[in-house]
Parts: structure tokens; sequence; C-alpha cells
């Protein structure tokens, strides 16, 4: 298998001022580069094992150290070359990035007398600084940590402090060097947005050059000369994503490819037939579609699997052998096109990072793939990215604006094994929801809603008699790019009308409940 890397040679992006994101394993990495985006300032997330080499060859106008769960002075601390502040790049340090430039850089790093966690009013110390330059004297925001700066290293002045925390932020302007012990990626800091797009536009000088349309002509540029008169498949699910890349692959190439739909017994209720509606022959897009009805195979490979990366892989790899089997039927195609995007990759694990689930388009993809190439031209992209690709592609709203839909489907909206009948439940269950939701004109303020079957069963009484069945869980979350979420509050009376419809009409559920977690802690989906 051999990628066309539209990421790590940086294709779609050559002509892009970037700034750099090394992880060091904390959980708002992903949310830093989608706040510099939000700036118009392309960024990538990479381990904090990047070679000094690469990061000398990709040349980034910045570079920012995410936080992470350890202490600097500890054994198991996860540090990064003194170097790094010596190449006369500008960096920026946050949380445990900033204790690692003070620990690295001759200053003190040590337990805090007093740990902060949560909003914290922090207390600008001097005006002069770029960072804060149009911060409020006193702004609220978010702290993490139970270590602090105790000792500046030489040259470092205090910006920023709070009564528990003396550098709360620090720098040193001569060598572009910026600390911040608070995370301005989060929504909690009120003024984060202004410090972060200070840093990438004062300290970095950069322009503003990541927009969607230039994004859109280079790609559709790049995917037609590297492809050439050659065949592409593209693994086509009728969600967002793998439709915007469709139809980017249409533009390119044309006739020379074929959208394969896979439905694996595992999708919405009649939502083979919608997807066909839209891409089939008698759609609005010119594309050779094939539908391929995989059901029974799909459940023989689940049988008795309960464990959720197990069968995130599971279904994988069977997509990719469905692929295999319709690539070969069409004759001589060397590429495969898949709609992953930014955070499947960064959720699939980035270098020594958590892996939080495998998506089945990245870390769900077997050792082995029979193709020459796989073609992924939104590997870059955040989910909102893709939508604003999507109009900038003449996609209409309908499908611009669809409710995402994972790969391995209701698969990992069940708890447990999957099988026939729960499917059913499932399905059944989530055309209610959704029903009720959008009649109440709900739908349009929520990120992804759903509903997923829990493998808990319990007593219940329905007709005067005794039931033992399952229970549904319902979802609904506000966000904007998927890598965090919180839990919408919606109307009583919308719950009310979705539990007694589910309950009286739904075989095999006599309870119903509302999941109120937002992410972080819990992921969108399920498993």
């Amino acid at each position: 298998m051999k990628k066309i890397d539209m990421g790590g040679t940086v294709l779609a992006t050559v002509a892009n001022e970037m700034i750099l994101v090394l992880d060091f394993g904390g959980q708002y990495n992903q949310l830093i580069a989608r706040r510099v985006r939000e700036n118009h300032v392309y960024c990538e997330v990479h381990p904090h094992t990047l070679a000094l080499e690469k990061i000398r060859d990709m040349a980034p106008k910045g570079i920012i150290l995410t936080g992470g769960p350890n202490s600097v002075y500890g054994e198991e601390a996860v540090l990064c070359s003194e170097e790094l502040f010596r190449m006369g790049i500008p960096v920026l340090g946050i949380c445990y990035g900033s204790q690692l430039m003070a620990h690295l850089l001759g200053g003190e790093v040590k337990k805090a007398p007093v740990s902060e966690y949560g909003k914290t009013e922090v207390e600008v110390a001097d005006r002069n600084s770029k960072l804060f330059q149009k911060v409020s004297d006193r702004t609220i925001c978010w702290m993490s940590h139970t270590d602090y700066i105790a000792g500046m290293p030489e040259g470092f002045r205090v910006t920023a402090k709070t009564p528990n925390c003396p550098v709360a932020a620090m720098e040193r302007e001569e060598d572009k060097l910026y600390a911040l012990q608070f995370h301005p990626e989060v929504m909690h800091t009120v003024e984060g947005m202004k410090m972060l797009s200070a840093f990438v536009y004062e300290v970095c000088g950069c322009k503003g050059d990541w927009k969607m349309d230039s994004f859109v002509r280079t790609t559709v540029e790049q995917l037609k000369s590297r492809i050439g008169d050659g065949k592409a498949l593209c693994a086509l699910s009728g969600g967002v994503d793998s439709s915007v890349a469709a139809v980017l692959l249409s533009k390119a190439i044309g006739k020379q490819l074929s959208c394969v739909f896979v439905d694996h017994g595992l999708l919405r209720k009649d939502e083979g037939d919608q997807v066909e509606a839209v891409f089939g022959h008698n759609g609005a897009y010119d594309v050779n579609f094939i539908r391929v009805n995989a059901k029974n195979r799909f459940y023989e490979k689940l049988k008795g699997v309960t464990e959720p990366e197990r069968k995130r892989k599971l279904i994988g790899e069977e997509f990719i052998r469905v692929f295999e089997e319709e690539a070969k039927k069409i004759g001589a195609v060397d590429y495969l096109v898949q709609g992953t995007i930014y955070p499947d990759v960064i959720e699939s694990g980035l270098g020594k990072s958590a892996v939080i689930k495998s998506h089945h388009n990245v870390g769900g993809l077997p050792d082995f793939v029979d193709f020459k190439e796989i073609v992924e031209p939104l590997r870059l992209l955040f989910k909102d990215e893709v939508r604003a690709a999507g109009r900038e592609l003449g996609l209409p709203d309908y499908l611009v604006n669809r409710q995402p839909f994972p790969g391995p489907g209701l698969g990992i909206r069940i708890i447990g094994e999957v099988t026939e009948e729960k499917v059913k439940i499932v399905q059944e269950a989530d055309a209610i929801y959704r029903e009720e939701v959008a009649k109440a004109g709900a739908d349009k303020q929520l990120g992804q809603y759903f509903a997923a079957l829990t493998n808990m069963r319990s007593v219940g009484v329905m007709g005067d008699g005794r039931t033992y069945d399952y229970a549904i869980a319902l979802r609904a979350v506000m966000t904007g790019d998927f890598m965090t979420a919180e839990s919408a509050q919606l109307p009583w009376e919308v719950l009310q009308r979705t539990t007694s419809r589910i309950v009286n009409e739904v075989k095999g559920v006599n309870r119903v409940l509302y999941d109120c977690t937002g992410k972080p802690p819990a992921t969108i989906e399920f498993e």
C-alpha cells in the first residue's frame, strides 16, 4: 500500500505559510490547530519527536508546543531538543509547553503550592507584550496544571500572573519565545483567540493565505496531474466527507472515476436508497455509481465481536476487500479515494499520542491493500473546512450540511455485539428521533444527533405485563469543529414525544436515556 501524501509532503499547501504544532500528549492539540486555521493560516499537528531537520525543511512561520500530562522534571517527561528554541523560529509554549521552555532554557519548574483548574482570572502584567496588547487588563482563562514555573530562564519577563501562579505568561521578545501557562485555544479562555491571532500575525508575521477557494483549485489541479489517465475508485458513503472527495475527483478526472457505495447493512433507515438517488444514474453528478449490497458478509464478520476497536478494524478491512473486488471488475484501477479528514488522522493516533479510536479509513486499514495508491484529498481539513470546500464546489446545502455519519455506521452505535435485530432497533429509534427533532425545528442548531443502542437490559411494564428489554440512548451535541462538543439542551417536550414513540413503536425497547456528556471527556460517537 502506498498513499498519495496530501499532508506529509504538503502537496496541497506548498504555497501556504504554516504554523507547526508539536504534540506532547495534550488533549487539546487538534483544537490549537483548529484555532490557528480560523485565522486563515494553515496549521499541522506533528509528534514532539519530529526531527529538527524535518522542521527546517517544513519552514514553519511559527511553532506551538502543546500541553501534556507529564512533569518536565519527571522520569517519564517527554522532551524536545533545546536547539528548537535557537532555530530563529517563533515559539509559543502552552501549559506543559510553557514549562518545557522554562525547564530546557535554565528556569525552574516544580509542583505548585496550589493547583489551578478551571476558569481563572488572569492579570496582564505587561501591556507591551504583543500577545496581550488587545487583551483586557484582567481576563478569564482556562487553567489546568499542578506544576508551575517557579523561576524564569535568563532574559525572560513576566507578562501575566494570577494570585497562585506568578508566571502565568512569560516571554523573551528578542528571541520570539512566548509561554502561556493557561490554554488560549479553549473557548473558556474568553480572549484566547486574540492571543493566538497576535502570535500568528504580530509575532510570526503571517498574512493569512489559507482559503478554501485556493485549496479547491490547487487540489483539483494536483489530482489531475498525479492521476493522469489512470482510473480511480472512490469509497462513497454518501456523507459529507466522501461526497466532497468524490466531486473533487470528478472535477479532476471525470469518467475515470467510479464511486462505489457499500451498503454494509449498518446504515440509517432508507439511507442506501437516498444515496443512490443523489449519486446514481439519475442523480445530479456524472459519475460511475456502483452499489454493492454486502450486509450479510459484514454481519458474519462481526458475529460475536464486542470490543470497539476490533469492530472498527474488522469493518475497515472488509470495506477494503469489497473495494478490491469491485476494482477488479472495473479493471486497471490503481487509486482508492477516501474521504479521510484531519480529525480522523489525529484521533487514530499521532506519533506516540494516545489512540482515541481507530477510524476505519486510517487506523482501521489492513496491513495490505491491493491498490497502487490511496488518495485522501481532504486529509488536511477539519469538518467545517470540508463543508466550506463543498460550497466552493457547488454542492447543494442539503448535502453540505448533512448530518455526519461514521464509516463503521451503526456498528459503533451499538454497544457490544452487532446483530441484524439490534441494527433494526437502532434504525427505527433513530428515524423517530430525527423526525421529532426536525419537526420541532431543532435540527438546524445541532452539530450531530442520533440514537444508539446500549448493552443494558432492564425490567419494564407494558400493557400490564413485565418486559425485559433494551435501553436506547439519545445523543445531541453542539459543535463547530467536531473536536470538542457540548451536549445540547433539547426541549423537554421533544424528548418526551421521542421517548413515547420509541417505546411504543420499536419492538425490544422499554427505556430511553439522554446522554448529557460533552467531548471531552466523551467522544461524540459511542464506540
